[in-house]
């Protein structure tokens, strides 16, 4: 049996880019240049055969879904459960201003990242184990098959930590920029 062949996209850099702050789960709509990604993904799998394509339900992530999927003659799948994290009440706020109104929680995030949640969010331990199982699961339906699924920087961190085998805290000791795409071969025994 052929390697499973795992096509890991982020979504393409997003409005409001310049400013360091959270976008969550919010519908936040792509750049120019990001729509721009998302076609140079479409290209990049236009020669290739692909078993299947999912994506977050987010616009932002089913912009390359459904491009990739036009030159593929093919359905995306749109999965919630590849959501961003979910940052609650911080969603759409800056940094600064977190910092600003919420010290003794930022820091509390920042000591304790897998573990502490923002105020009405999920703790990352929370979004892997919603993530982890769509991921079992897509890879089971496509033994041996080339998949591209696309996500979110947190969403794909998580992904490419537990194929390393690494811990949750190392989340931000793995790059994810807008339009990132990282390949994982899955031997026939794989981690998941």
């Amino acid at each position: 049996m052929r390697a499973t062949r795992i096509h890991l996209l982020r979504h393409g850099q997003v409005k409001g880019f310049e400013l360091k702050r959270y976008n969550g789960q919010g519908d936040i709509p792509l750049t120019a240049l990001g729509r721009q990604q998302s076609a140079a993904f479409a290209g990049r799998f236009q020669h290739r055969k692909l078993a299947a394509i999912y994506s977050s339900d987010l616009l932002r992530c089913r912009t390359a879904a459904d491009q990739i999927a036009i030159l593929q003659e093919a359905e995306p799948v749109y999965k919630e459960e590849l959501r961003e994290l979910h940052i609650g009440d911080w969603e759409g706020q800056s940094w600064q201003q977190l910092q600003k109104e919420y010290p003794e929680l930022w820091q509390a995030r920042l000591d304790d990242i897998v573990n502490v949640a923002p105020p009405t969010g999920e703790t990352l331990l929370q979004m892997a184990q919603r993530v982890r199982p769509v991921i079992k699961e897509i890879i089971a339906a496509h033994p041996g098959g080339e998949i591209v699924i696309v996500g979110h920087g947190g969403v794909n961190r998580v992904i490419l930590l537990d194929a390393i085998g690494a811990p949750l805290d190392r989340l931000f000791h793995i790059e994810q920029d807008y339009g990132c795409h990282s390949s994982i071969i899955l031997p026939t025994a794989s981690p998941w």
